[in-house]
């Protein structure tokens, strides 16, 4: 301990010396923030200042940790103090079950109750929820002793991750020399103020004043570029660019000037591209004046080619010659980008307006590739994204709109960076290049995406100039959660990300993962308005089909955000600073420099085995370089901190520190050599420290969960013996069992385990040792069977305890043969090696059931020789416990180990099989069961033990009849055997044992086997033997007999057993019904709806017993439902089936009509509407609807037997019973208690009145029907003339109707005015009834007079019929019942003062739907005659022909020139139309009086029958006819042509009908000529267009 000592003052002697050496040598080129990238071929060292420095992303390479920091100030994490085993925590009692309980958990053999031969054996050990260790003593902590390793030890990479407060993610530095000089009040007084930087190995700042500042990396201001040129005056530099030489800069100003200027000779301008005055030089190409070039690049190494881009949205390439001698430069400027603003008329839509948002120029990387040469330049704008190469000519190579990701509203921002290819020196593992490919992250808004460019073989067109075919491929996308401003890149994977609130993001490129972030907020960066005023009209005017578009455009940072090298630069509103991300040196030194050497290690270990931020920290992704640069590093760590931590031990002068110290130093300790894999470490060098400060309890408390997750296998013996030591010591020997299952045996002493395992009765780490260290799985069996002979023997059977420990003991024998034999290991159950494990188990079973006087499995066994000495082993674990054993047979019976020899195992290692295992080989199945069947027999197995024998037999004989075949008496016995159990418990398990061996063993006499099976209780057994034998009585006896318990068994059963197609004949059917009824009360009882359904089905004749039944067993409620499932099924389909078989027997229809009236009163008129006249007698139900309330129904039915008068008589009956009821309620209402209830009442009266009087008219209507006698109508009308006739029956029934209708609402319309609630009353007894609620008496009126007024309306339907509809006239006169209704009522009632305000509020609501329905006309009529007016006018427009002449002979046929024989034809014609109109009519004035009123319609009429010579218009076509010679005028056939009819066709073409006629041919023309008349022209087709299109078909 002395090193300890010595260093105990000083802290941990840890070196990181080398930690940036070892980066250096091992990473990646580009892989990671190096500070010496050579992504650019170059390196440059930056000057300290004020112990400030811009170069190595760890400490200096010489700094070493010469102490730590004093324990009271490390972050430690926060966990709840507990007592070290040394405070004497371990005199906690173990919570392991104690003996008499795991005795009583195991329960011996499985009992029936848990399905011996359904369940499989468990170890201890390998069931997290068998096990119920006790957490450690020393560990009284949240954390399971159960949980994994990985997770409490590793947690994730943001867990490992100390706070952000122990290491900065970007360390920071001033330059605190350029910003005295730029940025104080004389540097902007002389040289303006810088708003943008440029990096390279220099830095250069444009200023606001037109001048360039340029810097090195000393911060010495080395030149002022611009002054006393003509650059002050064009305004301030907004962009600035170094060329790839360092030889030359360039500014684009605000004016639209571009200078470059070599740094050399800044005296003067090395190049000038001024802008263009389009007025003046309208071709050429360039900027225009005043208009900011705000991008600016160099092409590729030449400092004489630009790229460059506005605010305008135009770019341009520029390209400067070589000057000579007096000769000066020129410039060739060509545009690449964008459209020269158009000055227009306002009317011409303008263009979306655009600028260039992102702007870059692909840089020069150290690995050459063909795309170098091309000139690419990427632009985003806010619509596209365009990659344009500029040599040999501009070109477009890539072109991808704005991603639809782009959230709506969103502000508008715009970035992009390219990474060069560079050069790997490690060859990627997938391609096995050795270069990089050139990449592009471009962003709009908070939408990331990374491009790479790969070079294809050039297509011929390029071939020639040596150029490659670009292709880029989009490879991922990020999104972020605000939008993004700026991005750069830091590496080759790295990616630096600046959003809108000046959030830092560092990505990981592969993944895209975000692996730090910081807040810049308190670095200013300078960002200005840039695009706003260009792009204003686009984000204001929203888009409907680009939401995105519409939102802000923000301010613009990419001229104040630049990277170089992995470093970061940011120009700020007052200072120039630059960072570097903290690489993993340098967040492990901080972290020990703080004392946290614990969080140290735990981020060591996550940097080596990857699980935390590799290439952001400077690691590389290859796993062995990251391994070696880690690895030594992590050592130094553990031993600094063990030296420290024990150190602080000592000079406590043995005083002991806190066990939580301790505790989180074994963690990381043996984690970290878990993940390397060094467990020597481990036990040489950390394990010595806590041996020797004596706290080696603390370590196996810790070292406990390593083991349990089998990341400790291997543990050197002595501390092997050390553990054991401190485990039994502290009576915690179940943990210590646990533990040395999970450890490698070949390091133990194994004398020193067995008999320790032996003494603590750990049983499952003893099998585990001789298993995997001996390969011995039958020696230890032999004790475990001689813990089951000394039960109840000598000592032991006066010690309970120690008895029940034996019993615990010799049960492992079971799930310790079930893992063997099922080629599992014990007790971990992870699977064996398949040689292993056949010999594990051709052992095993040589041990139970070996040869027999030399005999062979083939041979059988001859027990019988040797009685009870043969097969001892076998017979002591069936003394034990029989069930347990053939229930891990039967599992183990599923092993395909059995099916055969294994001779191949015999063949390849005979030399290392002992004899026992030869034979073991040969064991099958049938020779387990023969011995089994030997040997166990009574007297000493009685049938508590053979009863599982039989089931174990019963059970495999079906799943493997090729290998176990027995004599059938054997079957037959184990049969017998049983169903004679003695056992409740197991007797589901024995029947089912039955139905196997039944399944595939035909007894020879079944009947012989029904008494035993009867006895047994095995129903389903029985049921499946009578239905194979088609005895359905004895199948639905056995049902009955079997209790509630089958569910629907019975149910099936007869309906199966009375099913037609069963072919049962008479006798067995009675048979069938005589055991239903038999046992009718037991059927019922299993379900009143199941019984009906199924005797509805199958039995419909036992109904009535069924409810005989029902009157022994229960009360009239089930009877109810038993009649409802027959007669009133809620199934609709149920009630389609037999709907005459369900309605046929009144007795039970009235039965179930009067059970409803008394259960179920509300569903009573639902049902009767259903029924059918002669469904049931009304005298038989009368009374009981009466007395349920059922008057609804009672009318129904009454009228449907043909009693209307009685039953209008019942329904105006109850209408006054309902009337007094409210009339009762409204004058008692004024002294209710409770008057909201009171008024509900009201209300539901008022709706019961409504009710029933509808009632009344759907009777009424129902007996008006139309009258067919005519003259009997007509007899009414002469009668109604002269005098009033008597009122038939029908109109008798209205009157009825009508009379009780407006006497109830006459008698509540008067009690309510006269009462207390009307308005009147209302407010004079308000302060007497204050609180309480007033009846609604405008809703009670309204109801009434609704009530009135639906009656009326009927009324008025039933008498009125429509116009034409006189077959539908029926003999009731609504004036003859008015006028009757009128005479009663001035009878009943000298006044008619309240029944005129009634029918008048009736009369004018018909009134105000008259007049709606008059309006509602007069608006259609409109509407229809503007409809009719267009469609006449359309149709008197007519077709205009092509031409005026017939497209046949050529002669005019309209127009001028045709001569007056035309019009006189036309003359002829009217003459001749109106002489037939004359001669058929004759003089008729009225006819006189249309035509003068210009009644076209009869004209048309009369105009039908004559041919019509003046214009004939038909579907598809017009006729024109004429008549008349003129000088045009020729003969054809006889005929006049110029008289023939013309016909127009769609298609505009005009004929003479005799042209057509002759062009289409005789045939055509006979079949055309179909009287004297013209044509109706169905048949013709314009012969011109008839080869193309159908003209009739034509639109017109």
């Amino acid at each position: 301990m002395s090193a300890a000592k010595d260093t105990a003052d000083t802290g941990p002697e840890l070196s990181i010396s080398d930690a940036e050496s070892d980066l250096e040598a091992e990473q990646e080129d580009g892989q990671g923030p190096n500070p010496d990238d050579e992504q650019f071929g170059h390196t440059d060292i930056l000057a300290e200042e004020h112990e400030e420095t811009i170069g190595s992303g760890a400490r200096d390479a010489d700094s070493q940790i010469d102490h730590l920091a004093s324990p009271q100030t490390r972050l430690a994490p926060v966990i709840h103090e507990r007592p070290s085993s040394a405070d004497g925590s371990l005199s906690i009692p173990d919570d392991t079950p104690s003996l008499k309980a795991r005795l009583s958990a195991y329960s011996g053999s499985p009992t029936p109750s848990s399905r011996p031969f359904d369940r499989r054996f468990q170890a201890r050990l390998s069931s997290p929820q068998h096990s119920s260790l006790a957490a450690s003593p020393a560990f009284l902590h949240s954390h399971s002793r159960t949980t994994s390793v990985n997770s409490q030890l590793i947690p994730k990479a943001e867990d490992i991750e100390p706070d952000q407060t122990s290491w900065e993610i970007v360390r920071w530095t001033r330059l605190r020399k350029i910003s005295g000089a730029a940025f104080s009040e004389v540097g902007k007084r002389s040289f303006g103020r810088p708003v943008c930087i440029a990096i390279s190995t220099t830095i250069a700042l444009g200023t606001s004043k037109g001048l360039i500042l340029v810097f090195d990396y000393n911060q010495n201001l080395k030149s002022i570029i611009g002054s006393g040129t003509k650059a002050v005056e064009s305004g301030a530099v907004v962009s600035i660019s170094i060329s790839a030489d360092h030889s030359t800069v360039a500014g684009g100003h605000a004016s639209g000037h571009i200078y470059t200027w070599e740094l050399a000779k800044p005296a003067k301008p090395f190049l000038h591209i001024p802008p263009v005055d389009k007025r003046r030089t309208p071709d050429a190409d360039g900027h225009i004046t005043d208009v900011a070039v705000l991008h600016l690049g160099f092409l590729g190494s030449r400092h004489t080619a630009l790229v460059s881009a506005d605010d305008k949205g135009m770019a341009f390439s520029h390209l400067a010659t070589r000057g000579m001698g007096i000769v000066a430069r020129t410039v060739k400027t060509t545009r690449i980008l964008g459209r020269y603003p158009e000055h227009t008329l306002s009317s011409v839509p303008q263009r979306k307006p655009s600028s260039v948002l992102a702007f870059s120029p692909l840089p020069l990387g150290n690995a050459e590739q063909a795309s170098d040469t091309m000139g690419l330049v990427a632009m985003l704008t806010p619509y596209l994204l365009v990659i344009v190469s500029t040599t040999p000519i501009a070109q477009t190579q890539y072109k991808t709109p704005r991603p639809k990701e782009v959230a709506a509203h969103s502000a508008m921002t715009a970035a992009l960076a390219w990474f060069p290819s560079v050069k790997l020196k490690v060859p990627d593992k997938v391609t096995s290049e050795t270069s990089s490919k050139v990449k592009l992250v471009y962003c709009w808004s908070n939408v990331l995406t990374v491009l790479e460019l790969v070079e294809i073989e050039s297509s011929s067109s390029s071939r020639a100039e040596g150029l490659p075919d670009l292709q880029f491929r989009p490879r991922s996308k990020w999104k972020a959660q605000e939008a993004i401003a700026a991005v750069q890149w830091l590496g080759r994977s790295v990616l630096a990300v600046l959003t809108i609130t000046q959030q830092l993001v560092v990505l990981e490129d592969s993944s895209l993962r975000e692996t730090n972030s910081s807040d810049l907020v308190q670095k200013h960066i300078y960002h200005v308005d840039l695009f706003s005023k260009q792009l204003n009209m686009l984000v204001e005017e929203p888009d409907e089909d680009d939401a995105s578009m519409h939102g802000v455009v923000a301010d613009a940072f990419y001229m104040s955000f630049r990277a170089y090298k992995g470093r970061l630069f940011l120009l700020g509103f007052n200072e120039l600073s630059f960072g570097q991300l903290s690489n993993w040196a340098d967040r492990l030194l901080s972290l020990m420099e703080e004392g946290n050497y614990i969080g140290a290690i735990e981020l060591a270990i996550s940097y080596y085995t990857g699980e935390a931020d590799k290439v952001s920290v400077g690691l590389p992704d290859d796993d062995d370089s990251r391994h070696r640069m880690v690895l030594d590093k992590l050592l130094e760590m553990i031993s600094a901190s063990l030296r420290y931590t024990f150190g602080k031990h000592d000079e406590a002068n043995g005083e002991a520190p806190g066990s939580l110290e301790f505790q989180e130093l074994a963690t990381v300790c043996i984690s970290a050599c878990v993940s390397i894999d060094d467990m020597y470490f481990l036990f040489d060098e950390v394990y010595p420290w806590f041996s020797e400060a004596d706290i080696r309890d603390t370590f196996f408390e810790v070292l406990e969960p390593f083991v349990l997750a089998d990341d400790v296998q291997l543990i050197p013996p002595m501390v092997t013996k050390e553990l054991v030591s401190f485990y039994m010591e502290n009576n915690l020997s179940t943990r210590l069992e646990e533990m040395l299952c999970h450890l490698d045996p070949r390091t133990m002493d194994l004398d020193q385990i067995n008999s320790l395992c032996k003494r603590n009765h750990l049983y499952d780490a003893l099998l585990y040792v001789w298993n995997q260290a001996l390969d011995d799985y039958t020696t230890i069996l032999q004790d475990l069977l001689s813990l089951t002979e000394n039960r109840g023997v000598g000592e032991a059977a006066t010690e309970p305890l120690a008895e029940a420990q034996g019993f615990s003991d010799a049960s492992k024998i079971f799930p310790y043969l079930s893992y063997i034999l099922t080629s599992r290991a014990y007790p971990s159950g992870k699977d064996m090696d398949g040689d292993r494990a056949t010999r594990a188990k051709a052992e095993i079973y040589s041990f139970f059931f070996p040869s027999s006087n030399n005999s062979s499995p083939s041979d059988g066994p001859r027990s019988e020789m040797h009685g009870n000495s043969s097969f001892p082993n076998l017979r002591k674990v069936l003394d034990f416990d029989a069930p347990s054993f053939l229930s891990m047979l039967n599992e183990a019976f599923e092993d395909s180990f059995l099916n055969g020899t294994h001779d191949h195992i015999t063949n390849d290692i005979p030399n290392q099989l002992s004899e026992g295992q030869k034979f073991g080989l040969s064991v099958h199945r049938l020779w387990i069961v023969r011995i089994l069947l030997e040997v166990m027999v009574p007297p000493r197995y009685g049938p508590e033990d053979t009863v599982y024998l039989h089931m174990f037999i019963a059970r495999n004989l079906p799943k493997y009849p090729q290998f176990v075949q027995l004599p059938g008496h054997t079957l037959h016995r184990i049969l017998i055997g049983l169903c004679e159990h003695s056992a409740e418990d197991i007797s589901e398990d024995c029947q089912l044992s039955v139905e196997y061996l039944l399944s595939m063993y035909q007894p020879p006499d079944v009947h012989s086997l029904i008494p035993a099976l009867t006895q047994a209780g095995f129903y389903r057994v029985l049921r499946s033997i009578y239905r194979s034998e088609k005895d359905y009585a004895k199948l639905v006896q056995t049902c009955f007999d079997e209790g509630p318990g089958n569910g629907s068994v019975v149910f099936d059963c007869i309906e199966e057993g009375l099913r037609a197609s069963t072919g049962l004949n008479d006798k067995q059917v009675d048979e069938v019904r005589k055991v239903i009824k038999t046992n009718a009360s037991l059927f019922v009882e299993r379900g009143v709806r199941e019984a009906a359904a199924t005797i509805e089905k199958c039995a419909p004749s036992m109904h009535e017993t069924m409810l005989d039944a029902l009157d022994m067993v229960s009360d009239d409620s089930q009877k109810l439902e038993y009649l409802r499932t027959i007669l009133d099924p809620a199934d609709p389909a149920l009630e389609r089936s037999q709907p005459s078989k369900r309605n046929s027997n009144r007795t039970f229809v009235e039965l179930y009509v009067r059970l409803l009236c008394e259960h179920d009163p509300h569903h009573v008129n639902e049902y009767i509407e259903r029924l059918k006249a002669g469904d049931l007698r009304l005298e038989e139900v009368l009374p009981a609807l009466e007395s349920s309330g059922a008057i609804d129904a009672a009318v129904m039915l009454m009228a449907r037997e043909g009693k209307v008068r009685e039953a209008i008589n019942r329904l105006t009956q109850h209408l006054d019973t309902l009337a007094a009821a409210l009339l009762g309620l409204l004058d008692a209402a004024a002294e209710s208690p409770d008057m909201e209830n009171t008024a509900e009442t009201a209300y539901d009266l008022v709706a019961s009145i409504q009710k029933f009087a509808r009632l009344g008219i759907w009777l009424c209507q129902g007996q008006t029907r139309p009258s067919d006698q005519a003259k009997l109508q007509l007899k009414h009308r002469k009668r109604a003339k002269s005098e009033p006739a008597e009122l038939s029956t029908i109109e008798n029934l209205w009157l009825a109707l009508i009379d009780a209708v407006v006497k109830v609402s006459k008698q509540i319309t008067e009690s309510m005015q006269l009462s207390a609630w009307s308005d009147e009353a209302n407010g004079r007894a308000g302060g007497r009834r204050s609180g309480q609620q007033p009846f609604d008496a405008s809703k009670l009126a309204t109801g009434l007079r609704t009530m009135v007024q639906e009656t009326f309306t009927a009324l008025l339907s039933a008498t009125s019929i429509p116009q034409g509809h006189e077959a539908l006239r029926t003999d009731v006169s609504f004036l003859r019942i008015l006028r009757a209704f009128l005479k009663h009522a001035s009878a009943s009632s000298p006044s008619l003062a309240n029944l005129r305000s009634v029918l008048s509020t009736i009369f004018s609501a018909y009134s105000y739907e008259e007049s709606l329905l008059a309006l509602a006309n007069r608006l259609l009529d409109k509407d229809v005659f503007v409809h009719v007016e267009e469609a006449d006018r359309l149709s008197r427009r007519g077709w205009r022909p092509l031409g005026q002449v017939c497209e046949g002979c050529g002669r005019r046929v309209w127009g001028p020139g045709t001569g007056g024989t035309v019009w006189e034809a036309w003359l002829k014609r009217d003459e001749e139309v109106a002489e037939k109109v004359l001669q058929r009519h004759g003089p008729n004035p009225v006819y006189d009086d249309r035509m003068e009123n210009g009644k076209g319609k009869a004209i048309q009429e009369e105009s039908r029958g004559g041919s019509v010579s003046g214009a004939e218009v038909q579907k598809g076509k017009q006729d024109v006819s004429g008549s008349g010679p003129n000088e045009n005028q020729r003969m054809v056939d006889g005929k006049d042509e110029v008289s023939s009819p013309l016909i127009i066709f769609s298609c505009r073409h005009i004929f003479h009908r005799m042209c057509l006629e002759k062009m289409q041919g005789p045939g055509d023309v006979a079949e055309n000529e179909r009287g004297d008349g013209p044509h109706d022209g169905e048949d013709f087709k314009c012969p011109l267009c008839v080869s193309t299109v159908d003209s009739r078909f034509q639109a017109w």
